[in-house]
């Protein structure tokens, strides 16, 4: 049996991601990843036992990186203002940070894949999600609507902001961009009074 390769796995898990941001779904066989990558396609197998399990994986691992990060002095006690506000500025690094992953993770999310890859996720990020919303509608500092109005109001100018920066411009027309915490601030003024019951 041939040993595991901690490096080789590494790479061969930053070239299948960057495959799949790249070229989409389709893009990833793991015989196109291992002509990429310069491997033989056995050893691809030793790690993952097919295309799916390794898409998976890589979810799984891209998943809790950007809950880790989320989460970071984040307290889902806090004012609903004060809890926006870390997660705006976490979910924002991340993004920057990582944009293959976070690219990587959004197709997942729109793919068939998506509720096979939420099902092997430890789920302690919902729940912290979730009682933060509980406590901030208990506490009459947000409105109560379906979680996809939530989530698109509260999140979805975040990552256009971050989708602006990483192409480095904004509208048609309107020259340069890059995200500031000026922007990042104003946005979420607006955000909260928009949420505000």
């Amino acid at each position: 049996m041939r040993t595991r390769d901690p490096r080789k796995e590494s790479a061969l898990r930053e070239k299948a991601m960057a495959m799949v941001v790249k070229d989409g779904f389709d893009g990833l066989s793991m015989q196109k990843l291992a002509k990429a990558a310069k491997v033989s396609p056995a050893t691809i197998y030793i790690y993952w036992k097919d295309r799916d399990d390794l898409i998976l994986q890589l979810y799984a691992d891209a998943f809790r990186k950007m809950s880790e990060q989320t989460l970071q002095d984040f307290d889902s006690t806090a004012s609903f203002k004060e809890g926006l506000r870390v997660q705006w500025k976490n979910r924002a690094r991340y993004c920057m940070e990582n944009p293959i992953e976070s690219h990587f993770m959004e197709q997942v999310k729109f793919s068939p894949l998506h509720d096979r890859a939420q099902a092997g996720i430890d789920s302690e990020f919902m729940r912290t999600m979730k009682a933060f919303v509980k406590g901030a509608i208990a506490r009459g500092e947000l409105v109560k609507v379906p979680v996809e109005v939530y989530w698109s109001v509260a999140f979805a100018p975040l990552y256009q902001l971050v989708k602006f920066h990483k192409h480095g411009r904004g509208m048609p027309g309107s020259g340069p961009f890059s995200l500031d915490d000026k922007t990042l601030n104003t946005t979420l003024e607006l955000v909260l009074k928009a949420l505000k019951p």
